[in-house]
């Protein structure tokens, strides 16, 4: 007689720099763990060998400008070998997926950081993944102010983290604006409150989703 496996749950974190994502996602991880599940946890870009290299080049400095459209197409080409190597399979053996950034950074970074059309990126999301979205998307929301604050004190910055306050501003706004076409699937966190309390309402909505 054979099983079907449930399908596992895919949850990702978004926020700009130094919202506290990494320290969050292993706080999912455990919470999912807890409760008897298996869980992977990843990043983006990142996650296999293809998307790790892809990720050292575009936050490496270059002497040449980098554009915001190749930007795009390799952070979709390290998303392909992600989804499809390490993602889809492990939801597919009823394993949870947390990852620390997904499709919504890229909204958010290229979107209204770099200024690509969002029906561009549309576009490309549809053709590279099709419909494929995370069951539930966490955004850590603070001030650039207050979230760089936090970066000076605990490393150098990579070439995202020199741009200007402007650009995280405008990243910040198109997360909410993301945020608000879709209730079910996003929660919004007040990540300028204390590491604690940030936690402990993680924590509710992780529950809820069990």
């Amino acid at each position: 007689m054979s099983t079907t496996v449930q399908k596992g749950k895919f949850i990702t974190i978004e926020g700009i720099e130094g919202v506290g994502k990494s320290s969050n996602v292993n706080l999912i991880a455990d919470l999912i763990q807890k409760a008897g599940n298996q869980v992977v946890v990843t990043r983006e870009p990142g996650g296999t060998p293809i998307a790790e290299a892809i990720r050292k080049v575009l936050l490496a400095e270059y002497d040449e400008e980098i554009f915001g459209q190749t930007e795009l197409l390799l952070l979709y080409a390290a998303r392909i070998q992600h989804v499809e190597h390490v993602i889809k399979p492990a939801l597919a053996e009823g394993k949870w997926v947390v990852c620390d950034r997904f499709v919504d950074a890229t909204y958010a970074y290229q979107g209204a950081g770099r200024g690509i059309p969002i029906e561009k990126i549309d576009s490309l999301h549809q053709w590279a993944l099709g419909d494929f979205v995370p069951d539930c998307t966490i955004i850590l929301d603070a001030s650039p102010e207050i979230a760089f604050e936090r970066i000076k004190k605990n490393r150098d910055l990579d070439r995202f983290e020199k741009e200007k306050i402007f650009f995280f501003q405008r990243i910040r706004q198109q997360y909410l604006q993301i945020a608000g076409r879709d209730k079910q699937r996003y929660r919004i966190v007040d990540a300028s409150r204390p590491l604690k309390d940030v936690q402990d309402i993680i924590r509710g909505i992780i529950v809820n989703i069990f």
